[in-house]
């Protein structure tokens, strides 16, 4: 599932001639193109979908919002690592991968 999620504009810059914002999704942190709301600002909220600030939302919305999608799982449903997800779905247990991990599997072979 790709979900639409709000976060909170931590910084801007620009990137190979486009802007930029470091966006904050209640403690997961990812780069975010700004083309579609050019006049955003740093401490502002947006909703997010697939990298792009698509709408303006206000603090209040944005954080019952994120509390909602923490308490369903959907936060790390949509950011979590997907090789931890697949090892898991896989029954794999000592993820991630340790150095001694792979040591003791290269011995055992």
């Amino acid at each position: 599932m790709c979900l639409a999620v709000p976060g909170r504009v931590l910084d801007i810059g620009e990137k190979d001639g486009t802007r930029m914002a470091t966006v904050d999704f209640g403690g997961v942190v990812k780069e975010v193109c700004l083309e579609y709301l050019p006049d955003l600002q740093v401490g502002e909220y947006a909703i997010v979908h697939v990298g792009f600030a698509l709408q303006r939302l206000d603090e209040e919305s944005a954080r019952q919002t994120l509390e909602l999608f923490a308490q369903l799982g959907m936060l790390q449903e949509e950011f979590g690592d997907p090789w931890e997800r697949a090892a898991a779905e896989a029954g794999v247990s000592d993820w991630p991968f340790t150095e001694d991990t792979v040591q003791q599997e290269a011995q055992q072979q």
